[in-house]
């Protein structure tokens, strides 16, 4: 199980090298994760690209089959957030609750955190943002039983995460027409 922890930590390390989100909390039995960005768009234009446009902005370096993989998120209580290489098939997460244009919350195991059996809860919120535009925040709360301390994938997750979180934001801009953030 060491060499598989170290295996996760490795990969997630070589996802990781732009962004960073702030680590909330951790501890041995899981982590909390929060990181906002602000986009010069208005909540309905974020939350279209958010829950229809997924696989233009969610890093191909960060899916099961890269760039054979197409990703979606079904925007309703019992929905899918999938990920589809023909055969090839993850559920990411299940959407939880749905209150358009202000919460998305999903739940399940994201990435290699499935794999290791541990679950938790995605939640991006979209709200006015001081100046104008919208800020959105990623959310993430994971746990579960792991024979090593889940303390210490917090940093690396929190990294992906903030991955995740700038490639929906860069894309938000280009929309608008602003610059993408320099990282």
């Amino acid at each position: 199980m060491r060499s598989l922890t170290l295996t996760v930590v490795s990969l997630l390390l070589g996802w990781c090298a732009i962004a960073h989100a702030e680590v909330k909390d951790s501890a041995r039995d899981g982590f909390t994760i929060e990181n906002s960005q602000v986009v010069p768009v208005d909540a309905t234009t974020a939350w279209k690209a958010l829950t229809q446009d997924v696989d233009r902005w969610w890093p191909k370096d960060h899916t099961w089959w890269g760039a054979a993989s197409k990703l979606s998120i079904d925007a309703r209580a019992g929905g899918c957030f999938c990920e589809i290489a023909g055969a090839q098939q993850a559920q990411h997460l299940t959407v939880t609750f749905v209150d358009p244009g202000k919460t998305l919350r999903m739940v399940g195991g994201l990435g290699p955190l499935q794999g290791m059996g541990l679950g938790g809860v995605v939640e991006f919120r979209l709200a006015p943002a001081e100046g104008g535009g919208t800020r959105i925040t990623l959310f993430l709360r994971a746990g579960g039983y792991a024979p090593d301390d889940l303390g210490k994938f917090a940093p690396v997750v929190d990294q992906v995460q903030g991955l995740q979180l700038g490639g929906l934001a860069d894309y938000l801009r280009k929309q608008a027409g602003a610059a993408p953030a320099k990282r």
